[in-house]
């Protein structure tokens, strides 16, 4: 057996690293903004989005420690060359940061080509946001939804343009329980990140439906969400048992760059130019769930988020 495994291990390995982005699409000039930069998939996914040309992309780390993402920025800068990575302050747990952030962005820049929603929460003890909201819910959906929101304007005026949302194969469990959507009557801290991974999908769904045909040529602006895998990285930290088991099993899971192939693949590859409202993992189309491909549930999820945001989004 061990005889075997060490035969076979670097072909495990190739197989758990899945799919990689092939594209050398470059982004001179292109201005990007990654949530949840600072570490795991998010980092790895600034890495290369800053080296992708001569005078690379302006890639905008936003996230909630700054002292982690002023040190993965420095770690970018003297890697690649390029000294356009800078770190913004963004607590996606807090509607008056998010908003913070977005109007310190606008006023700054004047084009946006790319936003990634990446940074997210998982297996947390149940807790609330500042405003409210259930942790996930409010973390990994309704704080991505506001910035999108926010941005969105400056992402038409800068199109062609894309929306990379992160969402999970965990979006299988979810369901979007409208009755409790903060977890008040029942919580189960499983379930309720696999609630969040569905409601990226269904807003990755709406949103593509809801910018067809308002612009000339589909290309100029697109939405997708994505899966990228199984990690090994900081995401787990809320349990235990699983970071235990993470670290027990992190042969079988993927680096931090590989996880990232994914979300780079959605953000460059040209074969996605006129790509929206579909869902990928290692770099090709996935399954989607029957509740991730429900209409009727995505316009009512995007109604109900408007309200509890206070936006007005037609």
């Amino acid at each position: 057996v061990p005889v075997f495994l060490f035969v076979a291990a670097p072909y495990i390995r190739r197989y758990v690293a899945g799919g990689r982005c092939k594209s050398t699409a470059r982004l001179e000039g292109k201005v990007v903004i990654i949530t949840g930069a600072n570490t795991g998939i998010g980092k790895e996914t600034a890495r290369d989005l800053a080296q992708r040309g001569k005078c690379s992309a302006r890639v905008i780390i936003a996230c909630r420690d700054i002292a982690k993402g002023e040190a993965a920025a420095s770690e970018i800068r003297a890697e690649t060359g390029n000294q356009q990575v800078i770190v913004n302050k963004l607590d996606l747990a807090d509607t008056k940061s998010i908003r913070e952030f977005a109007e310190k962005f606008l006023a700054e820049e004047k084009e946006l080509h790319i936003l990634i929603n990446n940074a997210g929460v998982m297996l947390c003890p149940y807790s609330k946001t500042a405003d409210g909201f259930e942790m996930h819910l409010g973390v990994n959906h309704l704080g991505h939804f506001l910035l999108t929101f926010l941005l969105l304007e400056r992402l038409k005026q800068s199109a062609p343009a894309r929306i990379v949302n992160v969402s999970s194969l965990a979006h299988h469990g979810g369901r979007i329980r409208f009755h409790d959507l903060h977890g008040e009557k029942s919580y189960n801290r499983g379930l309720a990140y696999c609630h969040s991974k569905l409601a990226n999908v269904l807003f990755t769904r709406e949103l593509a439906r809801r910018l067809q045909g308002k612009f000339q040529r589909q290309a100029e602006f697109t939405a997708n969400a994505l899966h990228p895998g199984s990690v090994y990285s900081e995401l787990v930290r809320h349990s235990f048992l699983m970071t235990w088991l993470w670290k027990i099993f992190s042969f079988f899971l993927k680096t931090p760059c590989e996880g990232a192939q994914t979300s780079i693949y959605c953000a460059v590859a040209e074969e996605l130019d006129s790509v929206t409202g579909q869902y990928f993992s290692d770099c090709q189309p996935a399954y989607v769930s029957p509740r991730g491909r429900d209409d009727e549930t995505a316009k009512k999820l995007w109604s109900v988020s408007c309200e509890l945001l206070g936006i007005q989004w037609d």
